[in-house]
């Protein structure tokens, strides 16, 4: 019974701070509808199952099995998710650039996983950290790439706050053309 309150506890939490991050970046709909697929028996059964607390379930099951049936499917329904934005072209697995949405949504899920599972812990460089830790081998596009490790930087450099701020006032604007003025910026 406790890991079935833990998870349930844990997701709720999850869902409600990606909830208010994507809200104050002027994504409501997208804050609302936000990992809904949680709920569904396959997504919340094997999170109570692997509910650690500390880290996602999935990533238990995973190493319990070998693969994962809840990821899966999660993976599948969410695209704020790298793994959503793939192709099978030719027999190789292409990634495809994300609408600059997701890349918000995406940065909003990494903050508030950060702050879930660090608890005290976290800081604004955290989600930055686990980038850092995580991104050197998965089959994303440059540029979504690019554009979700400059909004981690720029929160660990300038804090969450700035960071929503830049999201309102330039990226959701800019889209991916803030990247090359970035970039032009530190030449």
């Amino acid at each position: 019974m406790h890991k079935f309150f833990g998870h349930l506890h844990t997701i709720n939490h999850h869902k409600r701070l990606v909830m208010k991050l994507c809200f104050r970046c002027g994504y409501y709909r997208q804050g609302l509808m936000h990992d809904l697929s949680k709920y569904a028996p396959i997504e919340f059964f094997t999170g109570v199952r692997y509910f650690q607390g500390n880290r996602s379930p999935n990533a238990r099951d995973r190493e319990q099995n070998g693969y994962s049936a809840a990821w899966f499917h999660h993976k599948g329904r969410n695209r704020h998710h790298w793994e959503y934005w793939t192709e099978l072209t030719r027999g190789q697995c292409v990634p495809v650039k994300m609408p600059v949405r997701y890349v918000i949504e995406m940065w909003c899920d990494r903050i508030a996983a950060t702050i879930v599972y660090e608890k005290e812990k976290y800081t604004d460089r955290s989600a930055l950290n686990y980038f850092l830790r995580n991104y050197d081998n998965v089959i994303i596009h440059q540029d979504t790439k690019d554009l979700l490790e400059l909004l981690l930087r720029y929160c660990a450099d300038h804090g969450l706050d700035a960071t929503i701020t830049l999201i309102k006032d330039q990226v959701k604007t800019k889209g991916y053309d803030i990247l090359k003025e970035k970039r032009n910026e530190a030449l």
